[in-house]
């Protein structure tokens, strides 16, 4: 007799699985072209600044059902969109102490390697 869990299962196994490995390898390539990119130092002006925040509410105690309440966990990306003198804009991933040190506004130099941030240096007002 057909059974429709014999099934599902492997589909969704191999499903997880496959979108699991291409989260693995999209990492890697994206690790090895910024390691492969040249780092540029341009001048640029902080255009723009977001921040991400998620909540995500997990039982206590391992007990699926919630009768002991909730542990609410929350993480906060940070991302700065710097303007380059052609007017091109680029957005960077960044910690939460280089997000809250850069205000919009702000002209300098940044400096990058492909997609990854590496800093931004301040020009001193006159």
């Amino acid at each position: 007799m057909f059974d429709l869990f014999d099934l599902i299962f492997p589909v969704m196994f191999l499903l997880i699985f496959g979108m699991i490995l291409f989260t693995f390898i999209s990492g890697i390539r994206t690790w090895n072209k910024n390691n492969n990119s040249p780092r540029l130092t341009v001048e640029a002006r902080v255009a723009a600044k977001r921040q991400n925040t998620t909540h995500h509410n997990e039982p206590v105690g391992g007990d699926t059902s919630g009768t002991h309440g909730y542990h609410t966990t929350t993480s906060t990306s940070y991302y700065v969109t710097f303007e380059v003198e052609s007017g091109d804009r680029m957005e960077f991933s960044v910690y939460g102490k280089e997000y809250g040190m850069l205000a919009e506004g702000d002209e300098g130099k940044l400096t990058f390697q492909g997609s990854r941030y590496l800093g931004f240096e301040r020009a001193i007002e006159k």
